[in-house]
């Protein structure tokens, strides 16, 4: 847990958070400004709903990562006032450009709310006709060219801006794809890691042919952190657009994301993005509070010891395995994927199905079912387990809950 000095300082060094933040003025006057608030219901209880120990991943539908404490407390601290939406988008922009030594960067909800307002921004630049009028041009569709391995279920979101997809399969069909309708490349750095093929355009082939059609490049790396330096690596292959989901490992917001790349491409996004009363990105809007949240967090993200974060993650996998292995015939090995996305040290737990009678996704079910509610994944032969989603004390929960599983059916 944060000390309240340690916090206040982390808080104070975010000159953008909040009128008293670092303004000199404590935080407890703020508090004292305020009516006392009630005792903290539990909403999970009054709902109905069982909250869960996540050590299957940052899915969207597991509601990503958790953030930190820093993020919670920029949100809560930014609470209190009004801003002006156009100001904070530039703002926040700015500082974020610093931080990722790009030209320009905001704010989105999430990397599919960037995937749509930057293909929008492709087709319209600043043409504030076109703005109104996309998805819906007059004529043709615009086209964007993709890769065919890399056909993917997020693309809807670039399909969203009224656009047609291009397929690919090589160099030399993509040099001869380019028209005088085509408006963007895409490229789904995750695919690898989705369909266990390699790129049949690789990145910097991929930049080199969009850049000698004067064609814009769009990297979509949304589950791309850790290492922190891909937050660097694409942009400086050349990709004119890059985009991060905020909330799995960077633990924004999970409703924000980042978008960054070439200025006037990022100018042209804003303009097809709230607060502005009508373009495709208007139902897409991100609040102050999670604009403020994801720039804590992306400065909490680039500050952190990723070596030692990375130790732990590792110390969580031994501490798990040395519990499990305890159940004869079960055996814990470290996984470490091997694509771009979601690379982190995870547990896969793997038994003599003669000894220990059940199947791995009857573990799932049962982890499940169990109090605490717990979520896994599995194959035919084992029981994934992602620690990095884990809170620290719920490590030795995870393990004992399978220990009791596997140990239940021998």
């Amino acid at each position: 847990m944060l000390s309240r000095r340690k916090l206040v300082k982390r808080l104070a060094s975010l000159p953008l958070i909040g009128g008293f933040v670092g303004s000199g003025i404590p935080i407890q006057s703020v508090a004292a400004a305020t009516p006392a608030a009630k005792p903290a219901q539990n909403l999970f209880k009054e709902l109905g709903i069982r909250p869960l120990i996540n050590a299957r991943g940052t899915m969207t539908f597991l509601s990503g990562s958790l953030m930190e404490p820093e993020v919670m407390a920029a949100i809560n601290a930014t609470a209190h006032d009004f801003a002006n939406m156009h100001e904070l988008t530039d703002k926040v922009g700015e500082r974020i450009a610093e931080m990722l030594q790009c030209e320009a960067a905001m704010v989105t909800s999430g990397a599919a709310c960037a995937l749509t307002i930057g293909t929008a921004a492709a087709i319209t630049g600043m043409d504030m006709d076109k703005i109104k009028q996309i998805p819906n041009l007059p004529g043709p569709k615009p086209e964007v060219i993709i890769q065919k391995k890399h056909r993917y279920v997020f693309d809807q979101a670039v399909r969203t801006a009224g656009v047609k997809l291009i397929e690919v399969e090589n160099a030399k069909e993509m040099e001869a794809a380019f028209n005088e309708r085509t408006v963007m490349t895409l490229f789904f750095n995750g695919a690898v890691d989705w369909y266990g093929i390699e790129d049949s355009i690789n990145h910097e082939d991929f930049v080199a042919i969009s850049k000698r059609h004067n064609i814009p490049s769009f990297i979509d790396a949304a589950a791309d952190v850790p290492p922190v330096e891909n937050l660097f690596k694409y942009q400086k292959m050349g990709f004119d657009l890059v985009t991060f989901s905020g909330g799995k490992m960077i633990r924004g917001p999970q409703s924000a994301g980042l978008l960054f790349g070439r200025k006037d491409l990022i100018e042209a996004a804003k303009l097809n993005f709230s607060p502005h009363e009508s373009p495709i990105g208007r139902s897409m809007k991100v609040n102050k509070e999670e604009i403020f949240g994801m720039y804590a967090a992306l400065k909490l993200y680039l500050e952190k010891d990723h070596k030692k974060e990375w130790q732990e993650w590792e110390g969580r996998v031994a501490d798990i395995t040395k519990t499990v292995e305890t159940v004869p015939g079960v055996k814990g090995e470290m996984h470490m994927p091997k694509g771009r996305a979601n690379v982190f040290p995870g547990l896969l737990v793997k038994w003599d199905q003669n000894k220990v009678k059940i199947k791995p996704k009857d573990v799932v079910e049962a982890l499940r079912a169990g109090e605490p509610r717990i979520e896994t994944s599995a194959g035919d032969d084992a029981l994934r387990i992602t620690v990095v989603t884990l809170l620290p004390d719920q490590v030795p929960i995870v393990a004992r809950r399978i220990k009791e599983v596997l140990q239940a059916a021998v």
